[in-house]
């Protein structure tokens, strides 16, 4: 399904790697996050859809996509996000840094 997104939206990427040997643990935080994650990003403006998954290779994807760079920069300094949710995958031996995280927003050029 192809829909149709403003000219200025862009696809945010967040990227975690971790030890394999977590996943379950992992998948665990990632639930337990959603708690207070989707009602803080639901109160964001222009968010347009999000993504979360969890690989058992050892990384943990979130990609949204926003209507513009401005709405989408609004994670960067969300508390929910940068504070709570990073201190639960610490909880369960996830770290982060700048080996092993990754945020980047992209305009977005094309869809299908």
């Amino acid at each position: 399904m192809t829909e149709s997104l403003p000219a200025t939206a862009v696809l945010r990427v967040g990227r975690v790697t971790f030890d394999p040997s977590l996943y379950d643990a992992v998948v665990i935080a990632d639930q337990k996050t959603t708690e207070y994650l989707i009602p803080a990003i639901k109160r964001l403006p222009g968010l347009l859809q999000w993504f979360s998954g969890v690989s058992p290779e050892g990384s943990l994807s979130q990609v949204s996509i926003w209507d513009s760079q401005e709405h989408a920069a609004q994670m960067d300094h969300l508390p929910e996000m940068r504070v709570r949710a990073r201190d639960d995958f610490r909880a369960v031996g996830v770290s982060f840094t700048a080996e092993t995280t990754t945020y980047t927003n992209y305009p977005i050029t094309w869809t299908i």
